[in-house]
């Protein structure tokens, strides 16, 4: 799957599994590393299976839907998934099945309304058919259910078009830790004076949109508010969706060290 800022032509090989722990997989025998399940429309599928659906009503969207994977130990801080603009789909469906692998309670949450697109067109309807009304109010009410989760503490976490969300809602429900996958990021003064959110970001020094210039901004803003030391930031030699195993500029090794890092930071916010 790709889109008008991931896809292109790529030399490096299609990420692959053997056919017998692809088999092993599919019964549920066996683990795959994320990337490779991601990869696999098959495999990511089937990975997607392990949740269920959880629904509450909010004040602006009326009743909405999250995908939970929910973690062996109750007391699992929440992280809630923000999809990318195709939709709550398979893929981020298996992410949180990761998430929850690694000890979290995860949501992914559904900002489409049911909505899944598979190509360019119907994603970007997507995009402009959204309320940011509603999907603000829908954010809010999820981390208001969530911090009635577990140990109470939440943490956000987006790519692309839910990498600007998490930003978001970190602004306008104040999680104890948000995580920004190349999203786009920004405000005014007097919005981001009220940011009291760790936030972690991860860019692409060859990303056109989502560049030094606008994530360089966007830390100048912090730090004229006094906000800066909210703000982790790690850039790699790697352009927009490095992290996405389904697009032509996925980078192996950068999406494995973001993960970890991702994974670190949110333990050191949400645990205790």
């Amino acid at each position: 799957m790709c889109n008008e800022i991931s896809c292109y032509e790529s030399n490096k090989p299609a990420l692959t599994v053997d056919p017998e722990s692809r088999r092993l997989f599919l019964k549920g025998v066996a683990s795959l590393p994320l990337a490779y399940v991601l990869a696999d429309i098959e495999l990511a599928k089937a990975a997607a299976h392990g949740g269920e659906t959880v629904t509450i009503k909010t004040d602006l969207a009326g009743e909405v839907n999250g995908y939970l994977a929910e973690p062996e130990d109750k007391n699992a801080p929440t992280v809630i998934l923000i999809h990318e603009w195709w939709g709550l789909n398979d893929h981020i469906k298996a992410v949180a099945q990761e998430f929850k692998e690694k000890g979290f309670r995860a949501l992914a949450v559904d900002l489409f309304k049911g909505s899944v697109a598979s190509d360019r067109d119907g994603a970007m309807a997507q995009i402009k058919a959204l309320n940011p009304d509603e999907a603000t109010d829908t954010m809010n009410a999820w981390v208001e259910w969530a911090k009635k989760q577990g140990n109470g503490k939440v943490g956000t976490c987006g790519w692309c078009f839910g990498g600007g969300w998490s930003l978001q809602t970190a602004l306008s429900a104040s999680p104890d830790a948000s995580v920004i996958y190349y999203g786009r990021v920004g405000g005014s003064a007097d919005e981001l004076n009220g940011l009291t959110t760790p936030l972690l970001g991860h860019f692409g020094t060859l990303d056109k949109s989502i560049n030094p210039k606008m994530v360089g901004a966007f830390q100048q803003t912090l730090r004229d508010v006094g906000k800066d030391d909210l703000l982790t930031t790690h850039w790699y030699t790697a352009n927009h969706a490095f992290a996405n195993p389904t697009g032509g500029r996925y980078d192996e090794d950068d999406a494995a060290l973001a993960l970890a890092r991702t994974l670190t930071f949110l333990e050191s916010h949400l645990r205790g």
